[in-house]
């Protein structure tokens, strides 16, 4: 090419004669070898030359002199823009020809100057074909689709005929932009034209028909093809991959003729994308044993994809060491996905050091957001906030990641003041962000601001999303809220979706309604709802609260038989639960013993404390055993055994099990209160001194204790795990964070207005009577929401009926009667007057 380009110079070094067509068609060969070598000086002095010998009045050489100028104008260089417009202008108008305009045209579409290229278009004076389809294939490339396929009407609205070269580009704006209806024109034109026999053109119509989701057509199209190439195979191959048909995506793979490297990056990607990742796995396997063809950077991408998705770290590290081994090319799609590939095996230290070596314009937001949320999933949210600090663009799906992280880790308040950060700053939330945001409001209780969320998603119309409206009615109950989370399930429950009915269940069965909770289950049968899983989570959980044995051993059978659903661990626990707290501690035991599952945690901790209730020691002993043989640092372990040889009146055995706690270094898990004042969380701890109005605080609570007393109030020493004196411990238990926070929420809000406290560990004996006799005292509604359920308190009753804190056995409960009776006697749960009516049976 260097002795062309030298010949070339040489040639136009010599003095043209005469300006005769031989000498034009010489000087034109002369540009068009420059133009193949990419010899720019060359060019120019042949230009000068041309200049000297009076060639120019020739209008083939200036055109071919114009052709030259803009090929080299389409490679970005400025000067050659320019010298080839000087050119143009230069042109006499008379002898410009549709060919000059066109080469003008065709400059500035190629380079992307689209705005160029139409100010050229709007100025022609007449336009054939190839303007048309310059404009077009411009508008294409530069992913103007709809100008493109605008562009295409408006040549066939004046009569021009499209080309091949049209239709191919304006078929992939068509399946880019998923125009069905103007494909199917285009098509016609194909048809019409008798184009249908170019493969190319075809295949683009085989292309169209895929993307916008007709595959039958597409098949039809596929049939008639009188010649077939692989990118037919590979195309329809492409079409039922898109649609989820993954069968006959296979079908159509076996019976291709010859496959080529995009056939089976189809195929492989195919499985991927519909989520079958073993399928794309094995194919990808068959490609490596039955194949000659080499995988490139595609198939791994999809292949670690797989990998990902099944968390196969082992494969995925073949994968990788395959990738070295094979010297294949290291670029930002191949390293993104071994970044993903290793942070969502939760190999993030690997994952971490590859995108520390990787050059930053290869990252792409979507490995960022991966290694984010592998930190995250290992609780390790300082390193994901800095993986989140440095990202450059960081889309919906990052700040999304990281909320979530921080919602799943405990760390409520950073994912609301990230949030917060987010509608200042960040992209407009989608609705798993609202979800999750919703979900942080209901761990805080955020009443009001999830009030706001549930506003922003009405306007912003993402309360359609199944997601966010079931998240909306878990903030509303979680919040204490109940009749709004009513409404909302109201409003959406049309939709019949099971996990909105199990969302409203749980919300009941929390709040203590297990007779409503129940009956809305029996409704969401009526109506066609199937039941899942967690459904039966949320009825189990409403029979256990409310007390309803029979009901739940009745649904139990109901779970496996009618709806085929096995039990789990988590039904285990509810079963457990439910007999236990009725009393029924040793038909609780056998069905322990009958588990084909081994037991854990949780279902040894349902019946361990249910033993302090019912003052069971012995069974006591052995739950709390077989619960620090599984999780041996379980605080809530000792402190349940201690009580129950507390209640006992077992002081010497309690404080044994306290040295014992004390010697293992378990710590105890430290009780909490707070309440929402004012957009502020206020959080107490039992003898807490640290909030600045402890003063008042304390005043208030002294008052409290005093007026409760006069009412009848007698505290439960017994909550008092301590060997001590009476009157230390009557003191002890005025100070229980719950106390506080509820004297500090009489002296920051309005008379008579409900009062809401949320307690991390289950609300003590003490605490719970004290309760109600304030609800009576301060005529307030006071709704507890402690780690067991909601109670309400409000006259001097509390929603739970007491349930929880009862020592009876079943037959003397009868937690199936009739409620109002249970109201009208008064027993069990309602203080009056001075008198304390509470019956210890």
């Amino acid at each position: 090419m260097q002795n062309a380009a030298l010949e070339a110079s040489a040639a136009a070094a010599r003095p043209a004669v005469s300006a005769t067509t031989a000498a034009v068609d010489h000087y034109a060969r002369l540009l068009q070898l420059c133009q193949t070598t990419a010899n720019p000086s060359a060019g120019r002095a042949i230009h000068a030359h041309a200049v000297k010998a009076g060639l120019l009045l020739s209008a083939y050489l200036c055109n071919n002199l114009l052709s030259y100028y803009a090929s080299a104008g389409a490679g970005a260089r400025g000067a050659s823009f320019q010298e080839a417009h000087r050119l143009f202008n230069d042109i006499p108008e008379a002898r410009r020809n549709t060919f000059t305009w066109n080469t003008l045209l065709s400059m500035y579409a190629k380079s992307g100057r689209l705005g160029d290229a139409r100010a050229v278009f709007a100025e022609m004076p007449e336009r054939d074909a190839v303007s048309w389809t310059v404009m077009v294939v411009g508008f294409n490339r530069a992913g103007r689709f709809r100008d493109a396929v605008s562009a295409f009407l408006d040549m066939v609205s004046e009569g021009l005929a499209p080309t091949e070269f049209t239709l191919t580009n304006v078929l992939s704006s068509c399946a880019a932009t998923e125009a069905g209806r103007v494909g199917r024109k285009v098509h016609s034109f194909v048809v019409k034209l008798g184009l249908g026999g170019f493969v190319s053109v075809a295949n683009s119509v085989l292309n169209m028909y895929g993307k916008c989701g007709d595959a039958e057509t597409a098949r039809v199209v596929f049939e008639r093809m009188r010649m077939r190439s692989v990118s037919s195979w590979n195309a329809m191959v492409s079409v039922y991959a898109r649609q989820g048909r993954m069968d006959l995506a296979a079908s159509m793979f076996e019976n291709m003729p010859k496959r080529s490297i995009v056939s089976w990056n189809a195929i492989v990607s195919g499985y991927n994308q519909n989520g079958l990742d073993d399928m794309a796995l094995k194919f990808f396997s068959q490609m490596l044993s039955d194949s000659s063809i080499v995988p490139d950077e595609f198939t791994v991408t999809s292949v670690l994809s797989a990998c990902a998705n099944l968390r196969m770290l082992k494969m995925g590290k073949q994968v990788h060491s395959y990738i070295l081994r094979t010297g294949m090319p290291y670029n930002g799609q191949v390293i993104n996905a071994l970044i993903s590939m290793y942070a969502k095996c939760s190999n993030v230290e690997n994952a971490r050091r590859i995108m520390d070596q990787a050059v930053v314009t290869d990252l792409n937001v979507i490995s960022f957001t991966a290694l984010l949320e592998g930190y995250a999933k290992i609780g390790d949210m300082k390193r994901a906030r800095e993986i989140f600090d440095v990202m450059n663009n960081r889309d919906v799906v990052a700040w999304t990641a990281t909320i979530v992280g921080y919602e799943q880790n405990g760390q409520n308040d950073e994912a609301m003041d990230l949030f917060r950060s987010m509608i200042k700053v960040g992209p407009e939330p989608n609705s798993y962000t609202l979800a999750a945001v919703l979900s942080v409001c209901a761990s805080l209780a955020c009443l009001d601001y999830g009030k706001q969320i549930h506003c922003k998603a009405i306007r912003s119309l993402q309360e359609r999303s199944v997601s966010v409206s079931n998240a909306i009615i878990t903030m509303y109950a979680r919040s204490g809220s109940l009749p709004w989370a009513r409404r909302v399930f109201h409003r959406i429950s049309w939709r019949e979706e099971t996990v909105t009915w199990t969302s409203m269940i749980m919300a009941l069965a929390q709040h203590g309604l297990g007779e409503e909770a129940v009956g809305l289950f029996e409704e969401m049968l009526h109506v066609g709802v199937k039941p899942d899983r967690i459904t039966y989570v949320g009825v189990f959980s409403a029979c256990t609260h409310a007390g309803f044995v029979e009901k739940g051993k009745g649904y139990y059978e109901q779970m496996q038989k009618e709806h085929g659903i096995l039990p789990e661990m988590s039904h285990y626990a509810c079963m457990v639960d439910l007999l236990a707290r009725a009393g029924l501690l040793t038909e609780a035991q056998e069905f322990i013993q009958r588990m084909p599952a081994e037991p854990d945690a949780i279902v040894w901790g349902s019946l361990l404390s249910a033993c302090r209730v019912h003052k069971n020691a012995d069974l006591a002993e052995l739950a709390a055993e077989k619960l620090l043989s599984i999780d041996p640092d379980n605080s809530g372990a000792y402190s349940a055994l201690a009580n129950v040889y507390s209640a006992c009146g077992k002081w010497n055995d309690a404080a044994r099990i306290w040295k014992l706690r004390k010697d293992k270094s378990v710590k105890k898990e430290t009780g909490f209160s707070w309440t929402h004042i004012h957009n502020k969380v206020h959080v107490f701890g039992a003898d807490d001194v640290l909030h600045p109005q402890r003063d008042a605080i304390y005043k208030k609570a002294a008052e409290m204790w005093e007026e409760i007393k006069k009412a009848g109030f007698v505290p439960d020493l017994n909550s008092v795990l301590h060997d001590v004196d009476d009157e230390l411990k009557e003191e002890m238990l005025s100070r229980h964070s719950e106390k506080l926070t509820i004297a500090f929420g009489l002296i920051s809000t309005p008379e008579k207005t409900t009062l809401r406290i949320i307690k991390n560990l289950r609300v003590c004996n003490d605490c719970h009577t004290a309760i109600k006799f304030i609800s009576k005292v301060v005529d307030r509604e006071i709704i507890v929401r402690d780690a067991m359920r909601f109670h309400h308190f409000r006259d001097g009753l509390c929603s739970c009926k007491d349930y929880c804190f009862l020592r009876t056995s079943w037959e003397e409960h009868k937690p199936e009667s009739n409620h109002k009776k249970a109201v009208a006697s008064k027993s069990h749960y309602q203080v009056d007057g001075k008198l304390n009516q509470q019956k210890k049976k």
